[in-house]
């Protein structure tokens, strides 16, 4: 049982692994997708989320006293 589902993975691994190896274009394609989430993740966060609680308060307490009003106030 455990050699069948070890082979299945196996099998799952070089399906995939043949595939990329063999692939012109998509080669290119991944490597667009990678800046593209680069870009997404880090160059945009760092633009446009700035550390507001970094910013506005200097010691762990009032950083974890303010969230902790933000999460229990009144609607």
């Amino acid at each position: 049982m455990k050699k069948n589902i070890l082979n299945f993975f196996k099998s799952i691994y070089y399906l995939y692994y043949d595939g990329f190896v063999n692939m012109r274009v998509g080669k290119t394609l991944w490597i667009l997708i990678a800046i593209k989430l680069f870009v997404m993740f880090a160059i945009i966060k760092w633009l446009y989320f700035p550390d507001v609680l970094q910013e506005n308060f200097v010691t762990d307490a009032q950083r974890s006293q303010y969230i902790l009003q933000q999460l229990t106030k009144d609607q």
